[in-house]
């Protein structure tokens, strides 16, 4: 496992607060941005709530408009830090988006501690290393770190 540098630490701070303003604006508490070159080019909270869009994770979100936006070398130098480990459905998103490296918090697993049994957090028991390891190319994944920081955004959420 790579361990995060200052640089991702302080990335991943900002998508820990994506994830506090998701919940702010009455979704589900998750972030995420992506960086190219050392600088954020895009950011992208939850919307399953407001958009009543069950694939609107904050990842899956993210890799909409980076597609979009940017052409696949750019994809594969990029790194998508989030707030907590992408699910199995954002994971594969990350991984046919190109994108070359991946940054989390909070871990799936440490997720499910919080969300117990929340039917509106099924959370699986599948870590993105295992999904991204059935895959024909490397993604980098760097996590978890910053437990206390990614799990205080959660505090009283799913209770």
């Amino acid at each position: 496992m790579t361990n995060p540098t200052p640089e991702d630490e302080k990335f991943l701070r900002s998508a820990i607060d994506l994830a506090a303003a998701s919940r702010a604006g009455g979704n589900h508490p998750f972030g995420a941005l992506l960086v190219l070159d050392d600088e954020v080019v895009l950011e992208a909270g939850n919307s399953v709530v407001t958009e009543r869009d069950a694939t609107g994770h904050a990842e899956t979100n993210l890799v909409r408009l980076a597609t979009r936006t940017y052409a696949p070398a750019d994809l594969a130098r990029a790194t998508l830090y989030t707030s907590t480990e992408p699910c199995a459905m954002c994971t594969g998103a990350v991984y046919w988006s190109g994108i070359g490296r991946v940054a989390y918090a909070l871990g799936e697993d440490e997720l499910l501690a919080l969300t117990g049994a929340n039917p509106e957090n099924p959370t699986m028991s599948l870590p993105c290393r295992e999904v991204l390891a059935r895959g024909q190319r490397p993604v980098e994944v760097v996590g978890p770190c910053l437990h206390e920081e990614a799990a205080a955004v959660h505090e009283g959420f799913w209770s």
